[in-house]
């Protein structure tokens, strides 16, 4: 490799690093680097630096979170959250999969992971110590749950991908990319929930994997009656509190379902947005899901025409700015040659099975600390000259590398760890926050592996 091809992927560490280190959006050190190299390495000008700017991802970003954000302010994805509780009665042991499915539901209907997991969360942590579940497994479900839903045909994440691998000449089915990540995520979760109910029964532990009613009343869907005991750590059960105190609940006689959330009566906008948003599913279909999305966005906005401004505030302009940043820096890289020069370097192992092991490690080590998105942009590019020899499955490489960069962000590092940290209840915040940290870790060496032994060794070997 000659230094003008060096210097750029010295320059993309570099980013990852600052913006590790310092809350600077990475996405403007992509636009800062696109025209460095654009300009001094290519010797383009500013609109042919532009022409690699991700329009497309871009304008979808925006059209799903405005419409979406308008959903979440009026109340129909809370109205959702809540039929699905109701549908299971109330049954302990089953509620934690119903905040799973409701947070794969909500991200594969574009809402972002960060957001549906803020969105989860509260309610799942607060059913977590009102019946002893372990709120590590829960905020482990929720976030698994998240990840999910987060690549299907209509997410952002799921577009991004397949723009990724579609503009490079191959192709995709994005319903296998989905349900690969659904399957992966799901099974994680299975593998937890039996982890922690076995070390549970051999070390006696306070909490269980999957809740318990046993030894709670609960009263009309409030927190169970508790005693206050002195000691440091979290909050009641109920939320936040001025004091310092823990709580121990009270021995109360048997019951065996948790009382439902009370129902609140469908509003004429919650009934349009619900109808919008199966005909935002259908028309994706045949339709691009951006235009889709921010018609659907347009008339809902005439339903409440003063919080106009809120809803725009709601798109996700820090996603919009990190992913055309860095599409827009990795697609300039690609110009000079750099990527195909590392992948030419991997390709020459001879074992492309171990460079999209190696590969899966990277980008999941890397991850728990920096942006999954921006990784993305960053590693599949350099998969994809080995997908061309026709070596690997290219759906399971893919994915095998879309959800090992997501996965580890259980990590207290990242926004969704740090979600579940904060609302955790009837726990100490240091040692809960030990706990994810040692999960995280855990999660870091088994996941990459799995992803790539069921989804890329297990098909190429086939």
């Amino acid at each position: 490799m000659t230094s003008i091809e060096i210097l750029p992927l010295i320059a993309l560490v570099a980013m990852f690093v600052i913006a590790t280190f310092f809350p600077i959006n990475i996405g403007i050190l992509g636009f800062i680097g696109a025209f460095v190299v654009g300009a001094f390495l290519l010797g383009y000008d500013d609109k042919e630096i532009l022409a690699e700017f991700p329009s497309s991802i871009v304008l979808t970003i925006i059209g799903v979170t405005y419409f979406f954000g308008m959903a979440k302010k009026n109340g129909t994805i809370d109205l959702l959250v809540h039929t699905c509780i109701r549908s299971v009665r109330g049954r302990v042991t089953i509620v934690p999969w119903v905040f799973f499915f409701c947070a794969s539901v909500l991200t594969a209907l574009g809402t972002f992971s960060p957001a549906a997991v803020a969105l989860i969360t509260p309610a799942a942590m607060s059913f977590a110590a009102r019946t002893r579940m372990s709120p590590l497994v829960m905020g482990i479900m929720t976030i698994n749950g998240a990840h999910a839903g987060a690549f299907s045909p209509i997410s952002v994440s799921g577009v991004l991908v397949r723009d990724i691998v579609e503009s490079s000449g191959l192709t995709i089915a994005p319903w296998t990319l989905f349900f690969a990540s659904y399957g992966i995520n799901l099974l994680l979760s299975v593998l937890t929930v039996i982890g922690y109910a076995v070390l549970a029964r051999m070390r006696n532990l306070e909490f269980t994997a999957t809740g318990s009613s046993d030894d709670f009343d609960f009263d009309g869907g409030e927190s169970p009656r508790r005693a206050p005991v002195a000691g440091p750590g979290a909050a009641p059960f109920g939320g936040s509190s001025g004091g310092t105190g823990t709580q121990v609940l009270v021995r109360t006689p048997r019951t065996e379902i948790v009382t439902e959330p009370a129902r609140q009566p469908v509003t004429a906008v919650q009934k349009l947005t619900l109808v919008l948003i199966a005909a935002v599913l259908v028309l994706v279909l045949h339709m691009p899901i951006s235009f889709v999305a921010i018609a659907a966005g347009a008339i809902l906005a005439f339903t409440d025409l003063s919080k106009q401004s809120e809803a725009i505030a709601g798109i996700s302009w820090s996603t919009v700015l990190l992913v055309a940043g860095m599409v827009t820096y990795v697609s300039l890289m690609e110009e000079i040659g750099t990527l195909d020069h590392l992948a030419q370097m991997a390709i020459t192992i001879g074992a492309p099975l171990l460079v999209a092991v190696v590969l899966c490690y990277v980008i999941g080590v890397t991850s728990a600390f920096a942006s999954s998105t921006a990784l993305l942009t960053a590693v599949i590019p350099l998969a994809l000259p080995l997908l061309q020899t026709g070596a690997l499955p290219v759906v399971g490489v893919v994915a095998a590398l879309a959800i090992s960069a997501t996965v580890v962000d259980v990590s207290p590092f990242s926004t969704n760890g740090a979600l579940v940290l904060a609302n955790a209840q009837n726990i100490e915040r240091p040692r809960f926050y030990r706990q994810l940290l040692l999960n995280a870790g855990i999660v870091v060496a088994i996941a990459p592996m799995l992803c790539w032994l069921l989804l890329v060794a297990v098909p190429a070997l086939a």
